[in-house]
């Protein structure tokens, strides 16, 4: 079996460590016999989208982000016929504000998303930064996804989220919601980066395109003790007491 991982603009949405995704995503798939593939795609590498099993599209400066828009408005109607047909997707920060109707920035200016989604950003006072846990909505276990947040902008919506928050701020700091889910396409803003601290939501990335795939219905199991002593040292750090 082999999986071709897209990385969705690399050169300009590459903040915060979000290579490591990717590089997880690949490794746990070796680990398992697995061919995993990385692919980027970018402004004159474009590679039909089609081709592609995940895709992961990170955050980046404003100039990167407005960059990337203009480009790729191009394959909007492409994306969101991939996402019906449960493609995998994670979408992380910028990349999660993308998929919505639009960004409204600290000027009342509309930033112009996607439109994937119905849901907007705001630009709001203060950005929310620090370490996040939240109990994941996806029925994995454990129940905790732990993370980092570090965005200025505020995101509502009444999609499934992919979290409640139990320590850090979400969405937008006051619904208790974190990220989002629609079929296989997952959008928040915990970087970290995120998988390697969560190597049961990697796992559920990588099944979720497996089954679409082949039909594959189970993985092989992994040692991931120094995974989850890592996961731990978060609970352990920031849980509320």
């Amino acid at each position: 079996m082999e999986l071709n991982i897209f990385h969705m603009y690399p050169d300009l949405l590459n903040l915060y460590g979000d290579l490591g995704n990717v590089t997880c995503l690949k490794m746990r798939c070796q680990w398992r016999g697995i061919t995993a593939k990385i692919i980027p795609f970018s402004m004159g590498q474009e590679v039909p989208l089609e081709e592609g099993d995940i895709f992961f599209i990170g955050g980046g400066s404003d100039r990167g982000q407005n960059m990337v828009y203009s480009h790729l408005l191009g394959y909007r109607q492409t994306m969101e016929d991939l996402i019906e047909d449960d493609a995998v997707f994670l979408s992380i920060c910028g990349g999660y504000q993308f998929l919505g109707d639009k960004y409204i920035d600290a000027e009342g200016k509309d930033v112009p998303g996607l439109g994937i989604f119905d849901y907007e950003t705001f630009s709001e006072e203060g950005r929310l930064i620090g370490n996040i846990i939240t109990k994941n909505n996806l029925k994995l276990k454990p129940e905790t996804l732990v993370g980092f947040e570090n965005h200025g902008g505020r995101t509502y919506h009444d999609l499934k989220p992919l979290g409640t928050v139990i320590a850090g701020q979400g969405n937008n700091g006051k619904d208790q919601k974190e990220g989002m889910v629609y079929k296989n396409c997952i959008g928040t803003y915990l970087h970290g980066p995120l998988l390697p601290k969560n190597p049961h939501l990697a796992d559920y990335l990588i099944l979720k395109s497996l089954k679409r795939k082949y039909g594959a219905c189970n993985l092989d199991e992994l040692d991931d003790h120094l995974e989850y002593t890592a996961h731990q040292k978060v609970l352990e750090l920031y849980s509320p007491k």
